[in-house]
């Protein structure tokens, strides 16, 4: 069994276009759409498949999209573990708007899924955590599809926690307070999460670094990463807090996966044995790579490796 896991409970199939001008009522004459593998998860073995780890994707899907999602997958090379399901995975849309560079997401809920579909991925997965063989990290990223309940990504943290396997979960909502509460090795929110999370205003980067720092005393987690967008990113442990900010990538394409290039990197960076400031390093470089590629194709290696010295981190002294 491979040692990186992703899990993608609501995966879906991104297409990508362009216009001139997003407009109302008019028809939208739009570029050749490109189709990609798409989901958080899925996003992130991606990413950590090009630079170079021992990865597989585990995902529910069905239909013709989920179909498309798979062979994606299977043409990028990237290992797959995909549980079918009665539902049609969905498609979400993204536009750029060329004349200003905006960019446009429309993503739909997913299909519904049966109690016995979720409920056969989750003893499939508890399965995997008790395995002589189990998985270094299984990192659970994106939304929850309807039917499957909030707190499927809790249920999996006992069984981690007891195989020694670290337990990343980057959701919102429920499903991130309850993965919390299970306690967790490493979340991922970004600010407008955290601040639901917390509700809390979170208005300045000194409550940024004390909320993150908060979560980790109170024993929910072991990390936070933060992403804060344009400015940045946190990374809180029991050792320190440290920011980067953001570097100057003109995001002409759009930012769709941005943030799950940033956890591929953090996640690949930190189970090589790097130290908590270097993995932001790369975390953030991942991020900026994300924003030169259309679409979800996501960061390239070439560009994570190239960007990553540019990165500036700072210890956050409270």
């Amino acid at each position: 069994m491979p040692p990186l896991i992703t899990l993608t409970l609501n995966p879906a199939l991104d297409l990508a276009t362009t216009t001139e001008r997003v407009t109302p009522t008019h028809k939208l004459r739009c570029s050749p759409a490109q189709r990609f593998a798409g989901g958080g998860g899925i996003n992130v073995a991606r990413v950590l498949h090009r630079l170079g780890s021992d990865v597989q994707a585990w995902a529910l899907a069905g239909g013709a999209a989920g179909v498309q999602v798979r062979q994606l997958l299977t043409d990028e090379g990237v290992p797959t573990a995909i549980q079918p399901i009665a539902g049609d995975t969905r498609e979400n849309f993204s536009v750029v708007e060329t004349t200003t560079g905006q960019e446009y997401r429309f993503v739909l809920p997913g299909p519904t899924v049966r109690t016995s579909e979720w409920q056969a991925c989750l003893d499939a997965l508890n399965a995997l955590l008790t395995a002589a063989t189990a998985p270094r990290w299984l990192i659970a990223s994106g939304s929850l599809p309807p039917g499957v309940p909030h707190d499927f990504y809790a249920r999996l943290a006992p069984g981690a926690r007891a195989h020694g396997t670290r337990l990343v979960v980057d959701s919102s909502g429920p499903p991130l307070a309850a993965a919390l509460q299970a306690g967790i090795t490493l979340v991922k929110p970004s600010l407008r999460e955290l601040r639901e999370l917390l509700q809390q205003p979170l208005t300045s980067a000194a409550d940024w670094c004390t909320a993150a720092q908060a979560l980790v005393h109170a024993g929910q987690t072991e990390i936070v990463a933060l992403s804060v967008g344009e400015q940045g990113a946190v990374l809180a442990t029991r050792e320190g807090v440290w920011q980067a900010p953001a570097l100057n990538v003109p995001a002409a394409t759009g930012t769709t996966g941005a943030g799950d290039c940033f956890l591929a990197a953090l996640v690949w960076a930190l189970d090589r044995g790097d130290a908590p400031p270097q993995a932001l390093r790369w975390g953030v470089a991942a991020g900026a790579a994300a924003l030169l590629s259309p679409g979800t194709a996501l960061a390239q290696a070439a560009d994570m490796h190239r960007l990553q010295p540019e990165v500036i981190v700072q210890a956050w002294q409270a």
